[in-house]
């Protein structure tokens, strides 16, 4: 089983990340979404960072322009035909990715890996909607993809050990780091640090301490780059609530409730950086 032509569906931040790093890995890239100005949004932001690499020595311009004809727009699944390996990127939501596992199911060759990049939701789950359950896989990378080293690969009840073998090898060609994981709610990045997070919201919420004053104590206190709240503006406080969700869903434990808070400044369109408001104001 040999991976030379790769589909990521979903041109967002996380899927336009995974695409640039299989291009400058040498793989042929299908970048799909469901408009044009999606996909080229998605190739604008890879666009931004080779030529960030450029200024900075890290690849020559040549380098950047081989890297980006290795990527061609799709907005239709069914390009799926002659790819031997799709990770969808698309939003974190077991009724979407059903919806899009069926039909690459229908569209891709048998030999296709079906890989997705969920940050939490049952890679089981999402399998046993296609008749290949041995071929899907989780391949869950971190954001930002092309600076974050770790690619949690997931297996699920039915994945076959070849294609968790193959999945380990295309990673490291892609510089990163694989680690072999279990299919439980929430893998082990998210197990463990959205309760984290979680806790830090209720700490705010129970007026403990100020948000600048939380987030300093495990800066310095515990050496963390970014304090928890900030942290989770970056990752979305909407992407935060759906994960603390599906924890306290699949694990029926209150440990995993989300904060009152949380819910709060969901509700209120307040998701952080990407909204201009969270915990924090962004200009």
């Amino acid at each position: 089983m040999n991976v030379s032509k790769v589909m990521v569906v979903g041109a967002g931040q996380m899927g336009s990340g995974i695409a640039q790093v299989c291009a400058q890995a040498g793989y042929q890239v299908l970048l799909n979404d469901l408009k044009q100005e999606l996909i080229e949004r998605g190739l604008g932001v890879i666009n931004k960072n080779l030529s960030r690499n450029v200024e900075k020595g890290r690849m020559t311009a040549e380098e950047k322009q081989d890297v980006l004809g290795l990527l061609i727009p799709s907005t239709d699944l069914s390009d799926a035909k002659d790819v031997d390996l799709v990770i969808e990127a698309a939003v974190e939501n077991m009724e979407i990715k059903s919806k899009i596992f069926a039909q690459l199911d229908e569209f891709a060759p048998a030999h296709t890996i079906l890989a997705s990049n969920t940050s939490s939701l049952p890679i089981t789950e999402i399998a046993a909607v296609t008749k290949r359950p041995e071929k899907v896989i989780g391949m869950h990378f971190m954001n930002p993809v092309p600076v974050m080293k770790l690619v949690e690969i997931i297996r699920g009840l039915a994945t076959a050990d070849e294609v968790y073998q193959v999945i380990e090898e295309m990673t490291k060609t892609l510089k990163k780091v694989p680690v072999e994981v279990n299919d439980f709610p929430g893998f082990v990045s998210n197990r463990v640090l959205m309760p984290m997070i979680n806790e830090a919201i209720y700490t705010l919420y129970e007026g403990v301490a100020t948000k600048e004053a939380i987030d300093e104590v495990m800066k310095l206190g515990m050496n963390h780059p970014m304090g928890p709240l900030t942290l989770a503006d970056f990752i979305g406080l909407d992407t935060c609530l759906y994960i603390m969700e599906t924890l306290h869903e699949g694990f029926g434990d209150d440990k995993y409730r989300p904060c009152p808070l949380l819910r709060k400044y969901v509700k209120a369109g307040w998701l952080g950086k990407k909204t201009g408001r969270g915990f924090y104001t962004y200009e």
